[in-house]
């Protein structure tokens, strides 16, 4: 039988978290997960998490939809509805492309926005029929929580009973 136990911390202020956060890096004890109801300024460096790279996707969304818009736009004004505008035919897009600036920058920014926000409920399995993974829904009101899985019970406990917290909850992992 495994003595693996789940170990949750809830602390009731956010910088009594940053706190707890770095004495177990001091004692370099391992944090599972960390939930807070809205962003801590610091808490993703304490942590040691990497920089996210949703902004890389964005990029390529946002290239997406631009490439989607000169597509749309060279194939309605040079095959599918040409017109002569001011006497001009269009016969080259870039001729004509100034005039369609504002939708093409439109349509980036709808690509980029939209599959970043898909991309980000995807990667953090909040999609329709993903079960929730918070463990304990105060989380998303006004407490903060840490989880640990770890064998050594007694000192992560200790640990947190030092830093302030307000109720620590074991189960099996």
């Amino acid at each position: 039988m495994s003595t693996t136990k789940i170990v949750y911390g809830i602390y009731a202020d956010d910088d009594d978290l940053l706190d707890g956060v770095k004495a177990f890096n001091d004692k370099g004890i391992a944090i599972a997960e960390v939930y807070t109801p809205f962003p801590v300024h610091g808490l993703d460096h304490a942590l040691g998490l990497r920089k996210t790279r949703i902004s890389d996707a964005a990029f390529i969304y946002a290239v997406y939809g631009l490439t989607i818009g000169i597509l749309v736009t060279w194939y309605t004004m040079n095959h599918d509805w040409p017109m002569n505008i001011g006497g001009k035919p269009a016969f080259k897009w870039g001729t004509n492309m100034p005039a369609f600036v504002v939708p093409m920058f439109e349509l980036m920014v709808f690509c980029a926005a939209h599959m970043m926000s898909l991309t980000f409920l995807f990667r953090n399995k909040m999609y329709p029929g993903c079960p929730p993974q918070n463990p304990d829904p105060r989380t998303t009101d006004d407490k903060f929580m840490m989880e640990f899985v770890t064998d050594n019970v007694d000192a992560v406990k200790q640990i947190l009973i030092e830093t302030g917290v307000e109720e620590i909850t074991v189960k099996d992992a």
